[in-house]
């Protein structure tokens, strides 16, 4: 459940990392909103040096806030890549207060940058979530799709142009090929002799095969009884 704080512009809330801290009623520009607090770490100690946790905030190359402490409200408010707030860091007094770099509206949750050290380490392996971040994954998988679909439109048309070739030029082909067929279909007439020209058959024309030769017609028995021009007496030896 959220967490109001008494007479405080802010609730610790869910957000989409965990819980944040979230504006209850404006807070304007250069405003002081929280202060970020806990036990004081010696870093020429070697006990303090060995402590290890997400809410360290160092200070100076030798103090270090230890903010795990659960009283530390401030340790609530999320890192942004685009935050409307900063840490403002008083090395003398060792203080850190969380101010407002923009008008906060209420229901807006309050953010601050982390540093460059701690996103390495952190957030970069993960994946920052803040809104900023999410804006420009979001803006590449678009430009990915686009890219995508504008390649595969490429590859479709290049696709379309090569199989309007490969048709021109199979109909090409094919009216080639008429021609020889047809002259193809006239010889193998001739040689079947449906069509065969006077030169195909030896010599011999129409007229030819239409008169056979007549002696050729005569019956057999005919010429057997015709008394040869040989055997006929002169007709002096006639009495």
């Amino acid at each position: 459940m959220p967490v109001s704080s008494p007479k405080k512009p802010y609730r610790v809330g869910r957000s989409k990392t965990g819980l944040g801290l979230f504006a209850t009623a404006p807070i304007k520009k250069g405003a002081k909103i929280v202060r970020y607090f806990g036990p004081m770490l010696d870093c020429n100690k070697k006990k303090d040096d060995a402590v290890e946790n997400k809410y360290l905030f160092q200070i100076s190359k030798r103090w270090t806030v230890d903010g795990s402490v659960r009283k530390n409200i401030a340790r609530y408010i999320n890192h942004a890549c685009k935050p409307n707030a900063e840490s403002d860091v008083n090395v003398r007094k060792r203080k850190i207060i969380i101010r407002a770099i923009k008008n906060i509206e209420p229901g807006e949750e309050i953010n601050y940058d982390y540093g460059t050290d701690y996103f390495k380490e952190y957030l970069k392996p993960i994946g920052c979530k803040c809104d900023a971040c999410e804006k420009k994954r979001k803006k590449k998988r678009a430009e990915a799709r686009a890219e995508k679909a504008r390649l595969k439109a490429k590859e479709e048309k290049k696709a379309a142009k090569q199989a309007a070739r490969e048709a021109e030029k199979n109909a090409r082909s094919r009216s080639a090929k008429k021609p020889a067929a047809k002259a193809g279909g006239k010889l193998a007439k001739a040689d079947n002799g449906k069509a065969a020209s006077p030169v195909s058959m030896n010599g011999h024309g129409k007229a030819a095969r239409a008169a056979p030769n007549k002696a050729a017609a005569i019956p057999a028995a005919v010429i057997a009884k015709t008394p040869s021009a040989s055997r006929k007496r002169p007709a002096s030896a006639r009495v």
